[in-house]
């Protein structure tokens, strides 16, 4: 089996971006921690995927369909805004977990509209970092 993780805007900041809402862990923990989790969790190759941009994270979404069997994301700000993820996510169509550093629920309003969310068939918020590793052992659950 293999996963594919995909983050959005600004995640590669990690550490260094509001250290008080997302923590002070970096993108090379997030990635370590998914790695780890993948290989716990019975998938045999994982690809972690970061782009600031929304047309990148379309193309990997596209680029997905019938070479990964699920998906985690992290669609950062892009949550909030893109039906073009959304669309993407349908149309391949893969079990995806959409992922969240911070509560957004305990954020500003805007914060709670999720668009790739309604493609996705769980979401995580809330956890830290650790919110991936219970984000790939939820999609192994999924496809065992």
């Amino acid at each position: 089996m293999k996963v594919l993780v995909i983050n959005g805007p600004n995640l590669n900041m990690l550490g260094v971006r509001e250290p008080a809402i997302y923590g002070t862990g970096t993108y090379a923990d997030l990635e370590r921690i998914c790695r780890e989790a993948a290989a716990d969790n019975g998938f045999d190759d994982i690809e972690v995927f970061q782009s600031n941009h929304e047309g990148a994270i379309v193309d990997k979404i596209q680029e997905a369909w019938g070479t990964v069997d699920g998906i985690v994301i992290n669609p950062a700000a892009y949550t909030h805004t893109s039906v073009a993820i959304l669309d993407a996510l349908k149309a391949v169509a893969i079990p995806a977990i959409e992922v969240h550093i911070s509560d957004v629920d305990a954020r500003e309003a805007f914060r709670q509209v999720s668009y790739a969310g309604m493609a996705c068939i769980a979401r995580v918020a809330g956890e830290g970092l650790n919110g991936y590793r219970h984000a790939i052992e939820m999609l192994s659950e999924r496809l065992a």
